[in-house]
């Protein structure tokens, strides 16, 4: 009887693209798969993780940074990649969106308010100076911009507003890559893959497979929880098959 244990626990990060399609097309029937249907499959799992950036399913990926800011400049700029722009901020690209910032002066942090476009368009002069105290967020395509209010002046110049930021999930890629998704969300990948496979390949299987993928995904987001008092809860609803 085998009685010795791997040592490892790197399947999520050994479990390539290719495997990933295989085991989704082995749900719904169909084995030895190649040509278009790998494409269909590499294009459905990158349209499945877009859709989990919809649905608020990407808060591991969830970091934190610093911009120092400019005297007189209010507006600062993360671009989706670098082929797009140059971003404010060192080495920040992909960014999705900025949950809470704050203002640091000598590592005291003041935090800062979050303001919808609306409010923001409200504010009667928005040039006036001083130490910022709410912030607007706007996600385009191919950025994500912070604009302060107050602007940041010779004063604050040098200073810094801290902030949490929620990253892409990464492209597929290649074939032999591994995915951007922790381990606790690979049987919900493949069972959302093997659904949205159903719906191109095998529609009399569509409802069984959206039924297990919602299953994997609500035990995924239970225990993804935070055991904190206070933590983001991710958007969820439910597709149409």
């Amino acid at each position: 009887m085998a009685n010795t244990t791997s040592g490892t626990a790197t399947f999520d990060k050994t479990f390539a693209i290719d495997e990933i399609i295989e085991e989704a097309y082995e749900r719904i029937g169909m084995q030895g798969v190649s040509g278009n249907q790998l494409r269909a499959a590499r294009r459905s799992l990158n349209i499945m993780f877009q859709e989990w950036g919809n649905r608020g399913l990407h808060y591991w990926e969830v970091a934190n940074n610093s911009i120092t800011l400019v005297a007189d400049q209010a507006t600062y700029t993360m671009f989706r990649s670098t082929a797009d722009g140059t971003s404010s901020t060192t080495a920040i690209y992909g960014v999705d969106d900025i949950l809470e910032a704050s203002y640091r002066n000598s590592n005291v942090d003041t935090p800062l308010t979050k303001i919808a476009r609306s409010a923001y368009q409200a504010l009667s002069n928005k040039t006036a100076t001083g130490v910022p105290s709410q912030y607007f967020v706007q996600r385009l395509i191919d950025r994500v911009t912070i604009t302060l209010y107050l602007t940041p002046g010779s004063s604050e110049a040098g200073k810094f507003i801290n902030y949490y930021y929620v990253k892409r999930i990464q492209d597929v890629g290649d074939y032999t890559n591994a995915t951007d998704v922790p381990y606790r969300f690979v049987p919900c990948m493949c069972s959302g893959l093997a659904f949205y496979l159903a719906q191109k390949f095998k529609p009399q299987m569509v409802q069984q497979m959206k039924m297990l993928y919602e299953d994997e995904l609500q035990r995924a987001l239970s225990e993804d929880g935070s055991p904190s008092s206070t933590y983001i809860s991710p958007k969820v609803y439910y597709p149409e098959a």
